[in-house]
């Protein structure tokens, strides 16, 4: 969202700021800019995605699997089309970002394990931030590997079952390649090996289920059980950490 028009939401929500009106247009506007800020962070996110993955298999979504699901995120976090063909056409430039990608481990408060995934251009910068994230909220970095034992690489699926059926999704996910298959609410979410997120992506092209999001994830092998007061504590950490420009994903077990 550009930003004149964020200027121009400020002042019109103001206006009613004086008044019982005023007030639930005073959260309509806060829950409105947070919605900007999570889609602001969402597009970031997904741009150095297609720029990594063009720099690592090229710039034809036919033959780069990664740039095919970053290109799934994109339309399912309604990112417009013209910012995802710019992204590719940046990544293939001269001035394109040297992204690194960097997996940080660490203890949060209550012995949780929190797994962060980093594209940056600037490692020492995105330590040093993380490093004073953790510091200020009862956190700690671990050593590389430390936590590593503690989650499993997934290929994770994720379809619509609106005007679907449930059990045929289901069976085509599993004759795909699918470990695991989860039924919540209006979409079913499927689980692969790491190994097999590839084969796994192109079987479901070839069965023409069209998945609104495909990609790897970090699952915890065990979890947790927190308080909610602990819990609180937690996840004000991790919130902080994912607001960072260089964090990717973020990753714990807590239940």
């Amino acid at each position: 969202m550009d930003a004149p028009f964020i200027v121009f939401l400020h002042i019109h929500f103001n206006t009613y700021s004086d008044n019982s009106m005023g007030r639930i247009f005073e959260k309509r506007k806060h829950k409105m800019f947070a919605r900007f800020d999570r889609m602001a962070k969402a597009f970031t996110r997904i741009g150095k995605e297609i720029a990594i993955s063009v720099k690592l298999g090229g710039s034809d979504p036919a033959g780069n699997p990664r740039l095919r699901a970053a290109i799934q995120a994109a339309k399912a976090n309604n990112m417009p089309k013209d910012r995802v063909e710019a992204a590719i056409k940046r990544a293939l430039g001269k001035d394109a970002l040297d992204l690194q990608e960097i997996v940080y481990e660490a203890y949060g408060p209550h012995g949780v394990a929190i797994v962060i995934e980093a594209a940056t251009d600037n490692p020492t910068r995105t330590v040093a931030n993380i490093r004073s994230y953790l510091n200020k909220h009862n956190g700690s970095l671990a050593t590389s590997g430390a936590l590593e034992f503690m989650f499993q690489r997934k290929g994770v699926f994720k379809a619509s079952l609106e005007g679907k059926s449930a059990d045929e999704l289901e069976m085509s996910f599993i004759e795909s390649g699918a470990d695991d298959v989860e039924i919540d609410e209006m979409e079913i979410i499927a689980y692969t090996d790491f190994n097999n997120f590839v084969h796994m992506q192109r079987a479901l092209e070839e069965s023409a289920i069209e998945v609104t999001t495909a990609e790897m994830q970090r699952i915890p092998n065990t979890t947790v059980t927190l308080s909610e007061e602990q819990m609180d504590e937690v996840l004000k950490l991790i919130d902080k950490i994912e607001e960072d420009e260089d964090v990717q994903n973020v990753y714990h077990n807590i239940a």
